[in-house]
């Protein structure tokens, strides 16, 4: 008895059923034997590269760099910050010596300026005298204009409280019209040059009758 021609319809419900058939699964012991294969090429890698004696040598060489930078960068920064108090240092001494350099000389004009002071006193007022008074007036005060344009300042503490630190007392005077320990008078005038004193003012000081 002869078969029937398959029709292309019947073809393609064959070759549906085949792909439908479920496929030979991997044995598990196979599996197994993959993933501890690529285990054991992963480790071998690792160790190639841990038994490598240049990658080792390279790596302490760049280990090595790094720190020489952040050696050579510290020192810089040491030596930016040395030059700098330096510089600052040597600034702070040239303008000290340029507002202290005539302290010596005005040191020794001071006692000029007490002795025309004294004249001034001792002088009398009569009217041949007033002359000279005149003129000794005028030439003290133009030695005290030089010497507050070059930051002379004169200390003349009468009345005021004392102080040790700008004053020199010479004498300690019972007065009940001064508050205790006050400047009653001035037997020599003091002087600063630029807020440091040059010679205190030799005052007599108040205390309690």
């Amino acid at each position: 008895m002869a078969q029937d021609p398959q029709t292309p319809m019947d073809e393609e419900l064959q070759r549906a059923d085949r792909e439908a058939e479920p496929q030979p699964e991997t044995p598990v012991g196979e599996v197994i034997d993959n993933v501890l294969d690529a285990d054991d090429v992963a480790s071998e890698s690792e160790g190639a590269l841990v038994d490598n004696p240049e990658a080792e040598m390279l790596a302490a060489q760049v280990e090595e760099l790094e720190q020489a930078v952040q050696e050579a960068k510290d020192q810089a920064l040491r030596a930016a910050a040395d030059a700098q108090n330096s510089r600052r240092r040597a600034e702070q001494e040239a303008e000290k010596a340029r507002k202290f350099a005539l302290e010596k000389f005005i040191k020794e004009m001071l006692p000029v300026i007490d002795s025309l002071e004294k004249a001034l006193e001792s002088m009398s007022s009569d009217e041949a005298a007033q002359t000279h008074i005149e003129g000794i007036e005028m030439t003290l005060k133009m030695q005290l204009d030089a010497l507050v344009k070059s930051g002379v300042e004169q200390l003349d503490p009468h009345g005021e409280p004392f102080d040790p630190e700008y004053h020199q007392a010479v004498a300690m005077v019972p007065s009940p019209d001064a508050e205790p320990n006050s400047v009653i008078d001035v037997m020599q005038k003091g002087y600063t040059l630029n807020g440091r004193l040059v010679r205190p003012a030799m005052v007599a000081v108040s205390k309690a009758p």
